[in-house]
């Protein structure tokens, strides 16, 4: 038994030579510390967390803010990809492509400040025409009135109720009131035509910089891609504007002659009015664009105002199914049933700018990708022209007749019974 002190300790002898010497006590664990405590890695992706979220929010904020300047961008790339066709054409001219641009947006300006001032003529006089002759309505119906109910009813007592009446007050108050809003907001969309006038004819004038700076930053191989992209994307949109800007004179022309045999005055406006609305207003364009010429010819004759119900109907279906597949086959070749769910669809993201844009661009996307994706030809097959082959037919009253016969109580087949069938 080994000797021991006081404490109960066994003796410590001095180790033998030769011999290793005795292990110490185990280093203590560094892990065996903090295994109640928190990682290491969990303060930095706590950190890395809230970052994410801090850009995410600032981003949010800032797409929020500048929405409206990002849809004016959007607008502004649209009309130099349309306007892009004639400034090439007038640069491979010898006309410098500054100076080429400024003549088509001059042309643009033009054309567009004629269109205003004609129909803002013709408002102008059908609305003092109006003002003119309300006494004269004013007495025709006061006087139906009387003569109908036995009322004894005046225009001076009508006129000076309504002066005053507490409803005109507070009508004047709050057109004075729109007046300031109407105003700010005339003010703020020349600044939004101005803001889209100079980056459209920035991107015009240095399209071929602007493509240069973009396939800077691209392999040769993403460069072609992104040249034939733009170079669809031109087409498509060029075309698309052509091709509604001859629809528009087509249309144009038809309703003046309709108009001017009529005998409805401001033909040339009303016109003008019908082709550029039914053509760049798409759905409820040819609507809103017969609706006005067929006031106006209310004014001169009922009548008139049915033919020209009439024409619209006549020359709409003309234009769906005649002139339209002819004329936009080379341009925009796309189904009426896309074209249509793409103006929802822009409609729903970008309102009107949306309904604007929605068919040239999908044109464009449907091109691009029938670029690159794989067709075969395919079978010759009745089924893929929707008609069911005669075997077909006569396969399924077959199966029926196998059915009924093979019912409990029925004459097998073969047998001269009524079940019998000579083909079976």
């Amino acid at each position: 038994m080994a000797p021991t002190d006081e404490t109960g300790q066994a003796a410590q002898h001095p180790p033998t030579p030769g011999a290793p010497p005795p292990a110490g006590p185990p280093p203590a664990d560094p892990a065996a510390g903090q295994s109640s405590g928190m990682p290491r890695w969990l303060p930095r992706a706590m950190v890395l967390a809230l970052a994410l979220i801090a850009v995410f929010q600032l981003g949010s904020w800032a797409f929020h803010e500048l929405t409206g300047l990002l849809i004016n961008i959007l607008i502004a790339f649209f009309l130099a990809l349309a306007v892009e066709p004639a400034v090439s054409w007038m640069a491979a001219r010898g006309v410098r492509r500054g100076l080429a641009t400024f003549l088509v947006f001059l042309g643009v300006l033009i054309v567009a400040a004629g269109f205003v001032t004609l129909l803002g003529s013709m408002l102008a006089g059908q609305i003092i025409k109006i003002v003119e002759d309300f006494p004269e309505y004013l007495d025709s119906v006061i006087n139906w009135i009387n003569g109908h109910f036995h009322t004894e009813l005046r225009r001076v007592d009508i006129q000076e109720g309504l002066l005053r009446s507490d409803w005109l007050r507070n009508y004047v108050q709050n057109s004075a009131t729109g007046v300031l809003d109407v105003s700010a907001q005339v003010l703020g969309g020349l600044f939004q035509l101005l803001t889209i006038a100079l980056f459209s004819f920035y991107f015009a004038a240095d399209g071929p910089r602007l493509r240069r700076t973009i396939c800077s930053v691209l392999p040769p191989a993403r460069q072609a891609e992104v040249l034939r992209a733009w170079e669809i994307a031109v087409n498509k949109t060029g075309g698309y504007l052509y091709s509604r800007g001859l629809m528009a004179l087509i249309s144009g022309v038809a309703h003046y002659i309709l108009l001017e045999f009529l005998e409805v005055p401001y033909a040339p406006v009303l016109a003008v009015w019908v082709g550029l609305v039914s053509q760049f207003i798409p759905t409820i364009g040819t609507y809103l664009a017969g609706a006005l010429p067929m006031l106006i010819a209310f004014t001169v004759n009922p009548w008139y105002a049915l033919w020209v119900l009439i024409f619209v109907v006549i020359y709409q279906q003309f234009e769906n199914y005649v002139l339209q597949p002819k004329l936009t086959s080379k341009t925009v070749d796309i189904h009426p049933a896309v074209a249509f769910g793409s103006v929802i669809v822009g409609t729903a993201l970008l309102g009107a700018v949306g309904a604007l844009i929605a068919i040239p661009a999908i044109a464009t996307l449907q091109a691009f990708l029938g670029a690159y994706v794989k067709r075969y030809d395919v079978t010759d097959d009745p089924r893929v022209h929707g008609h069911r082959a005669v075997d077909a037919g006569r396969g399924v009253v077959r199966g029926v007749r196998r059915l009924w016969q093979r019912r409990p109580g029925a004459t097998p087949p073969g047998d001269g019974g009524p079940g019998s069938s000579p083909e079976d």
